[in-house]
């Protein structure tokens, strides 16, 4: 190579990253009747809003229950819908990791890899499941490893559209999978039996859960409880919180070192033009 050949270094993700919002094979455009059908429930969706922009999150959802994931499509329709440019729109979807931006199956299998979960044991259950699903593309489940599932005192915890799988193994995160590619109904730790990706994205769009059980609440469970009977069994309390004294508070802070007087201006005082300026003196 000569010396005076100009060497091309490409910036950015490469094409084959998972990043990209234009991909073959995304949709560009939607049909005359999902468009009028995804049209309607946007408007829905923006009616909540005092101003239109602000339905940003929930109308990403709504396009990615759509497809499964966000692409070149629902940007331009979100863009549009919201009056928004698309840079202000993709800059949203690749913000947030629960956009995805390829193709994803029914169920989104997340293993929390965290400290906690990692020390735990998700490292190892991450494994075994990319071993145990050796690659496997057959649209019903699509494996992640995310940093956190906020669930650290069941850890390791896996989690599947969302919803939680406390206190997992190798062996039962397998099983869980297996479950879910056989197409049975599995119910979550904590939660209603699970629905499809697609269906869990349009709930979070803000539509009605109707899966039986979904609205009823979850009860706190022993380990995230455990805090609160020890200290009801040693009868901690926090401290009551007692008004300041009245003489105390009209009392001037003291400082260990006494007050100091202020030093008498210089004669020359430095001008912002770099030159000095000659200040009289009382």
């Amino acid at each position: 190579m000569s010396a005076r050949e100009p060497v091309a270094i490409p910036f950015g993700p490469r094409p084959e990253e998972r990043v990209q919002l234009v991909r073959p094979g995304a949709r560009r455009t939607y049909p005359e009747d999902v468009l009028a059908r995804l049209e309607a429930d946007a408007a829905t969706i923006v009616a909540r809003y005092p101003r239109a922009r602000s339905a940003i999150i929930p109308i990403l959802h709504l396009l990615q229950a759509e497809d499964g994931y966000l692409t070149p499509a629902a940007i331009d329709f979100c863009s549009h819908t919201l009056d928004l440019t698309g840079a202000e729109v993709a800059a949203v979807a690749t913000f947030y990791s629960m956009y995805r931006r390829e193709p994803t199956g029914d169920y989104l299998v997340g293993v929390c890899t965290n400290t906690l979960c990692a020390v735990m044991g998700g490292d190892a259950i991450h494994e075994a499941l990319v071993d145990h699903l050796d690659g496997v593309t057959d649209g019903t489940v699509t494996l992640e490893h995310i940093e956190c599932n906020a669930a650290c005192d069941y850890a390791p915890v896996v989690m599947v559209n969302w919803e939680f799988f406390d206190n997992q193994t190798p062996e039962s995160a397998r099983t869980l999978v297996d479950e879910l590619r056989a197409g049975r109904p599995v119910t979550p730790t904590r939660g209603a039996t699970l629905c499809t990706f697609r269906e869990t994205s349009r709930i979070l769009a803000g539509f009605p859960d109707t899966r039986p059980g979904a609205l009823d609440a979850p009860t706190a469970g022993e380990a995230t409880l455990a805090g609160l009977r020890v200290a009801r069994e040693k009868d901690m309390r926090a401290p009551d919180h007692a008004e300041p004294d009245a003489a105390a508070a009209a009392e001037p802070p003291t400082d260990s070192t006494p007050d100091k007087p202020a030093p008498a201006p210089s004669a020359d005082v430095p001008h912002p033009n770099g030159t000095a300026a000659k200040e009289a003196r009382p």
